[in-house]
């Protein structure tokens, strides 16, 4: 699973649902929810 920031709790948890996207700019980034508190996650680079 990815790790990524809580944008709420502002902690690093394993992301739940991670996806792989693609940002405007091309580079590669990962959102899921917090398993938490329910906000999105979102880390920049490729999952793991």
């Amino acid at each position: 699973m990815a790790k990524g920031q809580c944008l709420k709790c502002k902690q690093q948890r394993e992301m739940q649902n991670p996806q792989a996207i693609t940002m405007k700019n091309g580079k590669p980034a990962v959102t899921g929810t917090c398993p938490v508190c329910g906000t999105k996650m979102f880390k920049i680079g490729k999952a793991e």
